[in-house]
């Protein structure tokens, strides 16, 4: 995003992240994945970087639910968004690559955020974190291929990459410039 011209972009991302996480669903089920793929693969590694950064602290700081765990979730979807910009920089934004790298990314942010903070952070053993860790990463990679499938192509679609949500053309329609 080399411009403001995407800031609407950005807000209509952030936003749908922040109502698809509030509304109630299974548990580690949530859309930040499948919304900031389509940023990454428009705007390549920063946007994404970017975007996850903004959609975990946004989301943590409006819930009161800031903290160390906010840190590392942001920190990791983060370089998620990086490898995200990093795969799309030569790919077609299709539901097959959506859903491949949500496949992949999903399991290397569960092995970190879960494998790895339940072993060091909270001292568990081994065993015990990946046993408890296999159903939510079951739920979270079936939340992750669905909404890869229908919100990722929407979103790339229907927002990122129409020019009727760039903020020059909506301040002109709105006649505020």
């Amino acid at each position: 995003m080399k411009s403001t011209k995407n800031v609407i972009k950005y807000f209509i991302g952030l936003l749908t992240v922040v109502i698809l996480r509030i509304i109630p669903h299974p548990p580690n089920v949530e859309p930040v994945m499948a919304t900031m793929m389509p940023f990454s693969k428009k705007w390549g590694w920063l946007s994404g970087l970017i975007f996850c950064l903004s959609a975990i602290l946004i989301f943590d700081i409006l819930t009161g639910t800031l903290g160390t765990w906010s840190l590392v979730t942001a920190t990791t979807y983060g370089l998620l968004g990086v490898a995200a910009g990093l795969y799309f920089k030569n790919k077609s934004a299709s539901v097959k690559h959506f859903v491949g790298f949500a496949v992949a990314a999903t399991i290397v942010y569960d092995a970190i955020t879960g494998v790895g903070t339940g072993v060091l952070l909270f001292h568990q053993s081994l065993t015990a974190t990946i046993v408890g860790q296999i159903p939510f990463t079951l739920y979270h990679l079936g939340g992750n291929i669905i909404l890869s499938a229908v919100v990722s192509p929407l979103l790339y679609k229907w927002v990122i990459t129409n020019p009727r949500f760039e903020t020059g053309f909506l301040l002109k329609k709105f006649r505020f410039s």
